[in-house]
């Protein structure tokens, strides 16, 4: 999944926010929480894709070739997928909107009403 294709998906999912920061990464949030992150980091010229996960979800895709615990959040269980052919794009997909929902679940009564989640 490209950068564009990433940002693309994560506009479509409800009360998403889109910022660039960190480096030009692009970070998206829900109720001013971060739940997926595409950039360039380390050394390759190749867009990396983190994003949070359920428990077993991090222990199955660790074990997967071109995903590894994201770097400074994989203690909060994130995983960063860092190759193009590591997941297909609608998987990608599966797994951001996954992502959305858990932050969302996280975000007091109130948030969510404000934000019609």
């Amino acid at each position: 999944m490209s950068r564009e294709e990433f940002d693309a998906y994560c506009a479509t999912l409800k009360a998403a926010t889109h910022v660039v920061q960190w480096h030009g990464t692009s970070v998206w949030k829900v109720g001013g929480k971060i739940f997926a992150l595409c950039g360039n980091f380390g050394d390759g010229h190749q867009p990396k894709i983190s994003f949070k996960c359920s428990d077993l979800s991090f222990d199955i895709l660790t074990e997967q070739p071109g995903i590894v615990p994201a770097p400074y959040l994989a203690r909060a269980k994130w995983v960063q997928v860092t190759t193009a052919d590591a997941l297909s794009d609608d998987d990608i997909g599966v797994y951001l909107a996954q992502a959305h929902d858990i932050i969302a679940a996280k975000l007091t009564r109130a948030v969510k009403a404000e934000l019609g989640l």
